[in-house]
């Protein structure tokens, strides 16, 4: 039997996922990675975990290893209403709440449930390579706008709204992926502003906006716009081991995302939730990503000081205010995959920039990881990154 006649239109159009392609590469344990998006170990809450997971089996018996509501578990949809509450001064009925395995089964379900082939998608660019993957088997038609320092060029995103019919914007404000960029409040409202004249529906991304080290928190989209569905996860903050996420969506959204929920998996892991759930009832979250986010910020220092001292110096980076990632441009003419192939020789790796663009795809872009290695290993890093430069012919 010939098994490629069988595959569907819509498989053969996607892509592998460059960057687990790069980390599968990378295993060696001699290879210093600032390439995936892991949060540090250190502060996954094991011993926290082991009691509430005793908890939850002890006082349930049987119950927590049942299947269950589609929905997601109450309990822990009141903890997320009343983070909204305390966070946002959002009002965020459970009704409209939808435990999901990871905000990455979110961006599939919206994606499944709003996506025709050929309809237009305003992303941003560049952005999350996996949100592309998972868009792309829907066939929309992607529109990407660029992004500044505050956030979308407005003039660039005027004009696709002006010109395309656009269903959605899929946007990461908070920390973006994989710039760390996070727009400001004048831009938020001017974009809510946007939205609402073209009648756009807005897809807010939003899994590392609680992990800010400086600056001042920005305002919910919600709180701007109406016709905003929310992404969150626990996976940057507790663990991403737990694969539990969030949609919040109007209420006619939310019942075809629940219908496509249903045909996808039933329902999210009940016993994970429920051990979530114990975890958030007896203990403090913020307490928790407040240790995260101070050792965030200096791991964000170390590494900034370190690519002043060994890298280039035309190498340009952003200075995020959060999150996980630093975004590397060097010059126009240079290739980061080439550059890419040295620093492995060199035992060192990061993610190439191009596979984050739809297509205006820059080569001379690349992501650095910041919060998985330590400031020691991390300077050795950054002097083998400078000899792949040197190996390659781009020296300080």
């Amino acid at each position: 039997m010939n098994y490629s006649n069988l595959f569907s239109e819509r498989i053969n159009n996607v892509p592998k996922s460059f960057i687990r392609e790069i980390l599968s590469l990378i295993q060696n344990d001699d290879i210093i990675s600032f390439a995936g998006g892991l949060p540090n170990p250190d502060f996954f809450p094991v011993e926290e975990f082991r009691q509430a997971s005793n908890k939850v089996l002890m006082d349930c018996d049987t119950d927590a290893l049942q299947y269950t509501i589609t929905e997601g578990y109450r309990p822990l949809r009141e903890h997320i209403s009343k983070r909204y509450k305390q966070k946002f001064n959002l009002d965020v009925p459970l009704e409209q709440i939808l435990i999901t395995s990871g905000s990455q089964q979110g961006i599939d379900l919206l994606a499944k449930v709003l996506m025709n082939k050929g309809d237009g998608l305003l992303i941003e660019n560049p952005t999350y390579l996996a949100a592309i993957q998972s868009f792309i088997v829907y066939q929309p038609e992607f529109f990407p706008v660029s992004l500044q320092n505050d956030g979308p060029d407005l003039a660039e995103m005027e004009q696709i709204l002006e010109k395309h019919d656009i269903k959605a914007f899929y946007s990461i404000p908070n920390f973006q992926n994989p710039t760390g960029l996070t727009y400001s409040d004048e831009k938020r409202r001017h974009i809510a502003d946007l939205l609402k004249k073209h009648n756009t529906l807005l897809l807010v991304d939003d899994p590392y906006g609680d992990i800010r080290f400086e600056g001042t928190p920005a305002e919910s989209f919600k709180n701007l716009y109406e016709h905003t569905i929310l992404m969150g996860s626990f996976s940057k903050t507790v663990s991403p081991g737990c694969r539990l996420g969030w949609l919040v969506a109007p209420k006619e959204i939310y019942e075809k995302l629940y219908i496509a929920k249903q045909a996808s998996d039933l329902h999210t892991s009940y016993l994970t939730q429920r051990i979530m759930a114990q975890f958030l009832d007896d203990h403090d979250l913020d307490q928790h990503v407040s240790k995260i986010s101070d050792f965030y910020g200096k791991q964000k220092d170390a590494m900034i000081r370190a690519i002043n001292e060994y890298l280039p110096d035309f190498v340009e980076y952003t200075k995020p205010e959060g999150g996980m990632f630093i975004w590397l441009t060097i010059r126009e003419d240079m290739d980061a995959l080439k550059l890419f192939r040295a620093a492995v020789e060199e035992g060192v790796a990061f993610v190439p920039g191009e596979p984050f663009f739809v297509n205006r795809k820059k080569k001379n872009t690349l992501r650095m990881n910041f919060t998985n290695v330590s400031e020691d290993v991390m300077m050795e890093g950054m002097k083998r990154l400078a000899r792949a430069f040197q190996k390659v012919g781009y020296s300080k």
